[in-house]
């Protein structure tokens, strides 16, 4: 049990003086293009998604038509 106390004060030390943290200006402008970039790939799997299914109805719609 000792050493995971050790553990975590040496955790603790480490992520208060040694770990340098970001600016907020830079959480700033990485949290806007990780939102950009991911409403562009939403975007893009939801055309994806789209073509795929109405192909694919267009097909099962050909099908159906063939054989009846």
């Amino acid at each position: 049990m000792s050493s995971f106390i050790d553990f975590l004060k040496g955790s603790y030390i480490e992520f208060r003086h040694k770990v340098e943290w970001p600016k907020w200006s830079d959480l700033q402008s990485s949290t806007i293009v990780v939102t950009i970039a991911t409403v562009i790939l939403a975007l893009f799997t939801f055309g994806v998604d789209e073509l795929f299914s109405k192909s694919i109805s267009n097909i099962i719609g050909m099908l159906i038509n063939v054989f009846n």
